[in-house]
């Protein structure tokens, strides 16, 4: 009868070599199915409202017009809005671009009348000349010129500062400037008495 040879039998340093191939795959699959960990320094993000579109001076914001962005928490300007339900119905006082975040010193309200500087007010001025008014943006210094009807011209309100542009609306010629109470009078007095116009100066 023919006898099948005998197996000499494994090395252990074979066995071992094995054994640690089987253990190291193990942990190659342990590895590969664990949640791969936060990137090291990730700054915070934080909802806040930007605009969805350019949205003009004047604009009434409704739902469509603003949507949410996540943002830095280091980035996020003071005065930004949380929710686009704080902001639906406001009226814009500058113009917005796409993506720029809407903060109450960009639409008409407290947070605009805010921006007057200390000793100053807020005083309306409506302009003749539509074209000029509506090349002027919040943020924008001017010039206000008072032109009588004789023809005689002088300035009223010299570097005033625009808080709030012409809205696109039934009064586009109508500014609101951060000027001194003296001359917030004068203003008045002028509008009575004369033509206003504009001309802009450095910011």
């Amino acid at each position: 009868m023919h006898l099948p040879p005998l197996r000499r039998p494994r090395h252990p340093a074979h066995t071992l070599r094995r054994v640690a191939a089987g253990l190291l795959a193990l942990l190659a699959l342990a590895l590969a199915l664990r949640p791969a960990p936060a990137a090291p320094g990730a700054p915070a993000v934080a909802g806040v409202v930007v605009a969805g579109a350019d949205l003009p001076a004047g604009r009434p914001l409704g739902a469509d017009d603003l949507v949410t962005a996540e943002w830095p928490t280091g980035l996020v300007p003071d005065g930004a809005a949380r929710d686009p339900a704080e902001l639906t119905g406001a009226v814009l006082a500058a113009p917005v671009r796409r993506g720029e975040p809407v903060t109450d010193a960009r639409v008409v309200g407290p947070g605009l009348w805010a921006r007057v500087p200390q000793g100053q007010v807020a005083a309306p001025v409506r302009l003749a000349d539509l074209a000029v008014a509506a090349l002027l943006r919040a943020g924008d210094r001017v010039d206000v010129l008072a032109t009588t009807s004789d023809g005689d011209t002088r300035v009223v309100a010299a570097g005033a500062l625009v808080l709030a542009a012409p809205p696109e609306g039934p009064d586009p010629g109508l500014l609101v400037l951060a000027v001194a109470e003296t001359t917030a009078a004068e203003l008045a007095t002028a509008t009575t008495q004369a033509t206003l116009s504009a001309t802009l100066g450095p910011p």
